[in-house]
């Protein structure tokens, strides 16, 4: 910019509205309070609605999708650089693997002055085949040559960017985090605990395990079933409780005949539910299982509510789990390991509080959102300067 007497204008792009309103929204509204411009596009979807109500201009971008559809990349391609011409933004800031892909492309060709991209995870991990390894990094080292810089969340993807050639000085580490002052420890007296577990007909004496995340096999929901159907025989007083929505399009969505013989092995299902800094109060412990993440948000959240963990000894989990400290990390696919892991704890009360007060120590020092916002406005800051001086 050269003292133009606006704003400067920042776009985050990501492949749905719901990233945009429940993964981003608090930083976009810090990024808007700070004096940025800020704008959202994504797929169209229900959250506009909520973004709009909190000051967030959306721009739909119609042939974004999460599926590999070549025919529709293409036409993304072309309706983002059109998008980023017509909106002319001084930083592009992309999301998630497609549009961090497509979007960093488009901006590259459209002229946009600073394009930043966050890391959320590399959608490859080291033990994949290399055939896909050699694609995931291509894409990434190709994406890469046309950003500014590379905000990274988790610490193993900094050393796994440069490895691949990215420049040591554009990979930036940005960290995770979640909003503190939503997922507390104390919301709720153990009274208050105690009723709205009545009211998912959970018994008062029972040891509660909660799962969150979508109904697809990725998630490690075929080892939590397993689990939890061994433990329906051998300690029926240890509940499980999935929260997550079904993905039946989805090619490893989970099978409706395993859920419903979860169900008969006492398993609660809640669905999708937009309330979880309410749920995580009532469950004692908190398991993850997924066969990859990036940094997951749902484990911290669990950690931010004193809860401990048990999380697949993965890229992101181990950055959310103290092993022995804070909770348990189990292997990738072993529905003994989670059986052991939920039974040892569920037995131990006091271990069981003693991690989970060393897991909310360590989302208080670790996961604040705060830290990432303070972290990004800094990088705009360097790129497009305050908007203080700039509107000057």
């Amino acid at each position: 910019m050269t003292g133009a007497a606006r704003a400067p204008k920042v776009l985050h792009l990501t492949t749905t509205d719901m990233s945009l309103d429940w993964l981003l929204r608090p930083q976009l509204e810090a990024f808007a309070a700070a004096g940025y411009d800020v704008v959202g596009a994504s797929a169209p979807g229900c959250h506009v609605d909520s973004l709009t109500a909190s000051g967030i201009r959306h721009v739909s971008v119609q042939h974004l999708t999460r599926a590999m559809r070549p025919a529709d990349d293409v036409q993304a391609f072309r309706e983002l650089t059109a998008l980023f011409r017509a909106e002319r933004p001084d930083i592009v800031h992309t999301h998630n693997p497609k549009p961090g892909v497509l979007g960093r492309l488009a901006a590259r060709r459209a002229g946009v002055p600073a394009v930043v991209n966050t890391v959320h995870g590399l959608y490859a991990q080291p033990t994949d085949p290399l055939a896909r390894r050699l694609f995931v990094y291509g894409l990434e080292r190709l994406a890469a040559t046309c950003s500014r810089m590379e905000l990274v969340q988790n610490p193993e993807d900094v050393a796994a960017l440069v490895r691949i050639g990215v420049p040591a000085d554009r990979v930036r580490l940005l960290g995770n985090g979640v909003d503190l002052d939503r997922f507390r420890a104390d919301r709720f007296d153990r009274a208050e605990v105690l009723r709205r577990r009545d009211a998912l007909g959970i018994a008062r004496d029972a040891v509660v395990c909660g799962v969150v995340g979508r109904l697809v096999v990725e998630k490690g929901y075929r080892e939590v079933l397993a689990a939890a159907h061994r433990l329906a025989g051998e300690a029926s007083h240890i509940r499980l409780v999935v929260v997550g929505p079904s993905e039946p399009d989805k090619a490893d969505a989970v099978p409706p005949a395993l859920i419903e013989q979860a169900r008969d092995d006492g398993v609660v299902f809640l669905g999708s539910r937009d309330d979880m800094e309410e749920l995580y109060p009532l469950f004692d412990l908190y398991l993850l299982a997924s066969y990859r993440e990036g940094f997951p948000r749902s484990a911290m959240e669990a950690a931010a509510c004193g809860l401990p963990l048990i999380v697949t000894d993965i890229r992101g989990g181990r950055q959310v789990v103290d092993p022995d400290v804070s909770g348990r990390l189990v292997p990738v696919g072993d529905s003994d390991a989670i059986v052991e892991a939920i039974r040892d704890l569920a037995e131990d009360g006091d271990r069981r509080r003693l991690m989970g007060r060393r897991s909310l120590i360590k989302a208080r020092s670790e996961f604040d959102q705060q830290l990432q916002i303070d972290r990004t406005l800094a990088l705009y800051r360097e790129l497009v300067g305050s908007p203080l001086t700039t509107a000057a």
